[in-house]
């Protein structure tokens, strides 16, 4: 008989499916992941991962909410001068992907973003709703919700360009180089004037 439940010994079956379905995004991508192939690495039933999750793209929430964890960004966003937040932020990023060679599991849910819709679509409620607006009103700024998505825009660009295209530059140099490069546009991002430099002085543009 198939068995449904959790096995004797493993207490934390559900934080074992996550972490099986980080591993199956990350080896396959998005579309190529069934629950079937996540429940057969994490070695459960199927029906369990459903009763757990529901579906895949509640799945591949939760290991987006497990890797990204809202709250520790909160942390490290908050936990300092607001001046310094670009900075915390990106460094927290970093160390979530990994070294450039090996990277964690964070950037198969940014490919799995990148390459299906689905799973776009699943991150950016999930980066709304739990991460971007903490971010903002961690902050206490203006335009919130657009600060945190120009943020996010380039966090998710330097995942992209940096460990899964490797451009030749940014793979070569040193997380601490790639701080001094990015932390100043991200702390723009946060807390700098958005408003078109064409509109700065005179209200109207030139």
């Amino acid at each position: 008989m198939a068995k449904t439940g959790r096995r004797p010994g493993r207490p934390d079956t559900r934080g074992e499916i996550v972490a099986a379905a980080a591993r199956c995004f990350a080896r396959a991508g998005y579309d190529a992941t069934s629950t079937r192939q996540v429940a057969a690495d994490a070695g459960v039933d199927p029906a369990l991962v459903r009763r757990f999750f529901g579906g895949k793209e509640e799945l591949f929430t939760e290991v987006a909410a497990a890797l990204i964890d809202p709250d520790r960004v909160m942390t490290a966003v908050a936990a300092g001068a607001t001046d310094q937040a670009g900075e915390r932020l990106l460094r927290y990023f970093l160390a979530l992907l990994g070294d450039v060679q090996q990277p964690g599991p964070l950037l198969g849910v940014v490919r799995s973003a990148v390459t299906s819709e689905q799973a776009a679509h699943a991150l950016r409620i999930f980066l709304a709703q739990r991460v971007l607006g903490g971010i903002a009103e961690a902050l206490h700024i203006d335009q919130g919700e657009v600060r945190a998505a120009l943020a996010a825009s380039q966090l998710v660009g330097i995942a992209v360009s940096r460990y899964a295209v490797r451009l030749p530059s940014l793979a070569a140099a040193d997380d601490e180089q790639v701080i001094g490069w990015v932390a100043p546009v991200l702390q723009h991002y946060l807390t700098g004037d958005l408003q078109p430099v064409g509109l700065r002085a005179g209200g109207t543009r030139a």
